[in-house]
């Protein structure tokens, strides 16, 4: 039985959409498969934590300290807290996000040394455009930076940074 031309054309291209469909999910679920298993997530132990008090920080050697509202150093690496953006300490752009980052700072100390937390991977991206690592901090299954966002000491990250003056 033949087919005409166009007949063909279109099954060619039927078949063809259909091998993409395919594709396509086979590729997202490893994808996925791939994403669960390298992401990186570490528990901060009372154990481990019971010496270990977050102070902000200061001075050359850090191994737990806080910069600012969504920035600190555990266990020696330099972790940007994904989910949100706080106020500039360093290099504010008017008095009042000076004041308010120096409010989330603090505040993000109390948070961290209220006891143990989780780091997790932030999905699609382990490090920002500075080599910091992107985590979500996660104490009993709520974010600590939710918390700073509640308080109006952070706003969620949305992708980009928006002033604060």
């Amino acid at each position: 039985m033949e087919y005409s031309h166009d007949l063909r054309l279109f099954f060619r291209k039927k078949r063809r959409q259909r091998n993409l469909a395919i594709l396509a999910m086979i590729s997202g679920i490893a994808s996925a498969a791939a994403l669960a298993v390298s992401v990186p997530s570490m528990t901060l132990a009372a154990s481990n934590m019971a010496s270990t008090k977050f102070e902000k920080c200061s001075g050359g050697h850090r191994i737990a300290c806080v910069i600012d509202g969504d920035t600190l150093w555990i266990d020696g690496t330099k972790v940007r807290i994904a989910d949100i953006d706080a106020p500039e300490i360093s290099e504010p752009k008017c008095a009042s996000e000076l004041a308010l980052g120096n409010r989330a700072t603090e505040r993000l100390i109390e948070l961290v040394n209220k006891g143990p937390f989780e780091l997790q991977a932030w999905p699609g991206r382990d490090k920002d455009r500075y080599g910091r690592a992107l985590r979500v901090l996660v104490r009993n299954g709520h974010s600590l930076g939710d918390i700073l966002v509640s308080e109006g000491l952070a706003r969620t990250w949305t992708g980009r940074r928006e002033p604060w003056c």
